[in-house]
């Protein structure tokens, strides 16, 4: 077997994307991809298809700027910059190629990721309810079935500002392969607890770290 290169792909997921799973959106890479002509490697056996790994999914209905797949390719000193010229024509809308490089880390050193979140304005009294709370318990569910989680412990307040129609604040909150929170967790805390709309809020991915809170590259 040759040699192989990992190219890592960046890319934003927003708007009517923010919905593709994550088994379309390896659908809509694939051929992408395969539009591009770029030189990616497949794997092989009976079935080949372009080896992808994606870090971290998202939910559905969340957007992201910091999404990104890593493919390989047999060409030892790819030009990054042509990659990324090449690919971004092929790619739909919803989807754009921000760069291409080499991984400096491994997908299994994410063990944070940092969100920016925004509610009605009318939420706010919401927000500042749990804020008081001495404790937040929710039902987390898993392959292997549920497990409470203590919100207070990854988020004691939820530091809002209003700002026009929305009440915004952001949060970092643990991404690792052994703990792996979403915002969706607390929005629906504050929806069962205090009735809030948790369909009207926008939930962006805006960092991926690593346990040093570097910048996962």
């Amino acid at each position: 077997m040759p040699a192989l290169t990992t190219v890592r792909i960046w890319f934003t997921k927003t708007g009517e994307a923010s919905y593709i799973s994550l088994l379309d959106l390896q659908r809509v890479m694939q051929r992408a991809l395969k539009r591009s002509g770029l030189p990616v490697w497949y794997t092989l056996g009976f079935n080949p298809h372009i080896y992808m790994t994606f870090a971290c999914p998202l939910p559905l209905g969340q957007e992201s700027l910091v999404e990104s797949v890593d493919v390989k390719t047999e060409t030892e000193a790819p030009d990054l910059e042509a990659w990324r010229q090449a690919l971004a024509p092929a790619m739909p809308l919803g989807l754009e190629v921000v760069r291409v490089a080499l991984p400096a880390h491994k997908a299994g050193g994410i063990a944070f990721a940092r969100y920016a979140v925004r509610l009605p304005a009318q939420s706010a009294g919401a927000l500042e309810q749990y804020n008081a709370l001495e404790s937040a318990v929710v039902l987390k569910k898993s392959k292997r079935g549920q497990k409470p989680v203590e919100l207070k412990a990854y988020a004691k307040t939820l530091d809002f500002a209003v700002e026009g129609e929305n009440a915004a604040f952001e949060m970092t909150l643990p991404a690792g392969e052994g703990l792996n929170l979403n915002p969706a967790l607390w929005l629906g805390f504050l929806q069962e607890r205090f009735g809030v709309d948790s369909t009207r809020a926008n939930v962006l991915r805006t960092g991926l770290l690593l346990e040093d809170m570097q910048d996962f590259s």
